[in-house]
């Protein structure tokens, strides 16, 4: 599925497994409002995002920065959807590909205006509450974490 984030520097887009999707959903209740913040909040669900997300904005930057868009573009171009890297919106071209769905589809965070838009989503319903399973390290078992966005988040559709 891909995610786009978006906050007051702008767009960040990338593609993770389905399950990362109610993490951020859950991650959006204390409002975070960056990239940054919405990470680590994320980190308590599953860890690893927050390091492919950081590392992939590294690279992304240093492969096309000064203007030169070159290899983000040929990533679009020779590589399959599923596996084009992490990458910020910074042109048209990007912010296309930052707007369409992979597999599952894709959902936009909006940290600036608050709103989680599932332009298409055909992994699982989001919901103002709910509650995701987290493995422990270390543990055999799950623990249930509940969740509820504040009243200012909206959910589309």
């Amino acid at each position: 599925m891909r995610y786009t984030v978006i906050d007051p520097r702008g767009a960040v887009s990338f593609v993770a497994e389905c399950d990362v999707l109610l993490p951020m959903v859950a991650a959006c209740q204390d409002s975070p409002r960056t990239l940054e913040a919405l990470l680590a909040e994320v980190a308590r669900f599953r860890p690893h995002l927050r390091d492919y997300v950081e590392s992939g904005l590294a690279v992304f930057g240093e492969h096309n920065i000064g203007g030169k868009r070159g290899p983000i573009h040929e990533a679009f171009e020779h590589l399959p959807p599923e596996e084009v890297p992490v990458f910020r919106v910074i042109d048209d071209q990007t912010r296309r590909v930052s707007l369409e769905g992979v597999k599952a589809g894709i959902v936009i965070f909006n940290l600036v205006d608050r709103r989680i838009v599932q332009v298409q989503n055909t992994y699982t319903e989001v919901r103002r509450k709910g509650k995701i399973a987290v493995r422990r390290t270390g543990t055999r078992g799950t623990e249930i974490v509940r969740y509820e966005l504040p009243p200012d988040w909206a959910i589309v559709p």
